[in-house]
């Protein structure tokens, strides 16, 4: 992924102190003797094959009291048929597929104390998602409070995005948000109480903010996007990362692919649908854009509607969108993992696609990926295309 304020640090056998493999990843050895790492859980876990036994060996002696070489002639001292590069190649392989890290790695000195206990129970699970080759799992949370997010949105999915960043330990958030509060808001917007009715929803929002978290800067403006102006302006002073949990006005979407293709910057869409809710994975110049993706959608439609109608009567639009509690928190959830992907690179995730759940069908998940398209009239190679404009 691009460089970002965050230093993402990958290392070979010649700078880890005492290798060991990660406590999440623990391995065993199965009936026939082969060796699996890495948890059962898919997409993390991977099965060695190990007829002779020496990769058994060899994790074993990864436990964390040895250096390198120590761990090398722990394993030949049981196994002196086995060449000592086989054995550095099968160590240097466990360090790159993200099983072993460095138990001699010190936690960053720009992490106090207190952030260390705040955040003692999502490193680990970072360092469970992790295969990228690290010395230590809390160079994921220093990338992360070392990022500058934009939030346009503190909503219902935006207000449970903003939360989670913030108890996440993202580095700087600024929030944007042109409404008050309203009673009808109380259902699905965890920012905001009764007490807020009537107020900015941006002053609520940054007190509640400011409360979860003092290691966090949070700053805000109470403002409405209503051209690719608004939203240039917005994001002029650099970010790592936009999040658009705002649905107004309905261009507002177009308006932050192509700005955001201009600018290189990653970018995460979310919201609901009734009980479909979704999320969009944005990266400049990889895999679809938006624009991309909402032709492939439009394309692979078979709404069978009949003569002279028009395609809203498939997909009823009311004045409010009907939500609750329940698929505002499950877009601005997933909106933000997919920003902490986006952000650290745990876990690795390729973006250019979209997923979400159907309440209805909890068992059918929602993933959807297309194919770039070379005319995108926003990321395509078309001569003079607009980027920063509606278009």
């Amino acid at each position: 992924m691009p460089p970002t304020r965050g230093v993402l640090v990958t290392v070979g056998l010649q700078s880890i102190g005492r290798p060991r493999v990660k406590p999440e990843h623990r391995a065993y050895r199965t009936t026939d003797g082969h060796v699996r790492i890495g948890s059962v859980i898919y997409g993390i876990g991977a099965e060695v094959l190990d007829p002779d036994g020496w990769v058994w060996s060899l994790i074993e002696a990864m436990d964390g009291t040895r250096s390198v070489p120590s761990v090398l002639a722990t394993v030949r001292e049981t196994h002196p048929e086995v060449p000592m590069e086989d054995l550095r190649e099968a160590l240097a392989d466990l360090l790159a597929a993200g099983f072993v890290e460095d138990a001699a790695a010190p936690v960053p000195p720009e992490l106090s104390e207190r952030e260390q206990d705040r955040y003692s129970r999502s490193v680990p699970l970072q360092r469970w998602m992790d295969l990228t080759p690290r010395r230590s799992p809390w160079d994921v949370q220093l990338r992360l409070r070392n990022s500058r997010v934009l939030l346009l949105g503190v909503g219902g999915t935006g207000g449970y995005a903003a939360q989670t960043l913030v108890a996440s330990g993202v580095g700087h958030l600024h929030c944007v948000e042109p409404d008050v509060v309203e009673r009808s808001n109380l259902n699905r917007q965890p920012l905001f109480a009764e007490k807020d009715i009537g107020l900015p929803k941006l002053d609520a929002a940054l007190d509640a903010l400011r409360a979860r978290n003092p290691d966090v800067t949070v700053t805000g403006e109470r403002r409405e996007v209503r051209d690719p102006d608004d939203l240039a302006e917005l994001m002029s002073p650099g970010y790592d990362l936009l999040l658009l949990a705002a649905d107004r006005p309905p261009e507002i979407r177009r308006w932050a692919n192509r700005r955001c293709l201009a600018t290189g910057t990653p970018w995460v869409d979310a919201g609901y649908h009734g009980p479909l809710v979704t999320v969009g994975v944005h990266r400049p110049g990889s895999g679809a854009c938006w624009e991309c993706h909402r032709a492939g959608e439009v394309a692979r439609r078979d709404l069978r509607v009949g003569p002279g109608q028009d395609e809203e009567v498939a997909s009823p639009r009311l004045d409010w969108n009907p939500a609750n509690a329940v698929t505002a928190a499950l877009s601005g959830t997933l909106q933000t993992h997919a920003a902490l992907a986006l952000l650290t690179g745990v876990p690795a995730m390729e973006p250019g696609f979209r997923f979400g759940i159907n309440l209805m069908v909890p068992g059918d998940p929602v993933l959807e990926r297309f194919d770039r398209l070379p005319d995108c009239p926003a990321c395509g190679d078309v001569p003079g295309r607009p980027q920063d404009t509606d278009g």
